[in-house]
């Protein structure tokens, strides 16, 4: 019996959607997750065509990128209890497909909302520590190299890599920018008095030196009118 036209179209149609639904492709910027019946059963998958069977598995896949998460302006407390108003970014990629799924329910907002935070308790836990100078000087490299070393070790629960954190900015509140500014005007008035001595203690001794100079020079000048008086009685 031959069949018709319409029924081969209707069993090609059927037999590509059968190998269709068996395969599945990554490519160099993703990561997969390989599913049977809800339970993960493979996520190591370089990038190529791989084989699935049909309403067993499914498949979720994940940027394998570099992410970004920019943290708007925000206040942190130092030791003194002041507020530092700080915005930073985080750099972050999946490094664990699988536990990234199990930790997050496979939902990348999730995910990096819960990065969001563990970020923030470091933020807020070495700038509890410094004073508003500490963490506005040199220091800052410091701290921000502590937090991300934590960072990177709690993300890990969450199958993600911390490539870097970075401050952008750090401003003062109001009450934090009287007390700065009152201690910088100190400061340089310190180093002003400091100098004005360092001046006078200067001027002093250059005199003293001048008097010592002046008084070897009248010696030596009387020694030597002495003995050319003296070679003159001769």
């Amino acid at each position: 019996m031959k069949l018709s036209t319409t029924t081969l179209t209707v069993l090609a149609a059927v037999a590509g959607l059968i190998i269709y639904g068996t395969l599945f492709t990554v490519n160099e910027r993703e990561l997969a997750v390989k599913f049977r019946f809800g339970e993960i059963i493979g996520t190591d998958y370089e990038p190529g065509l791989h084989f699935k069977i049909p309403f067993v598995n499914n498949v979720r896949k994940y940027p394998r990128r570099l992410l970004s998460i920019n943290n708007p302006q925000q206040p942190f407390l130092t030791e003194e209890k002041k507020n530092l108003l700080v915005d930073f970014f985080i750099k972050w990629k999946i490094k664990d497909v699988g536990q990234f799924y199990r930790a997050s329910n496979g939902e990348p907002a999730i995910a990096a909302q819960r990065l969001l935070e563990i970020v923030k308790d470091g933020i807020r836990a070495e700038f509890a520590k410094r004073t508003v100078p500490e963490v506005v000087s040199a220091e800052r490299r410091e701290i921000m190299d502590d937090m991300l070393s934590k960072a990177r070790q709690n993300a890990l629960e969450l199958g993600i890599e911390v490539i870097d954190v970075r401050v952008k900015r750090i401003e003062f509140s109001g009450e934090v920018s009287e007390s700065v500014y009152r201690r910088m005007r100190e400061e340089r008035s310190r180093v002003a008095s400091e100098l004005r001595a360092e001046g006078a203690e200067n001027a002093e001794r250059i005199r003293a030196e001048a008097d010592r100079e002046r008084t070897v020079l009248l010696a030596e000048a009387y020694r030597d009118s002495q003995i050319l008086r003296g070679e003159g009685d001769a």
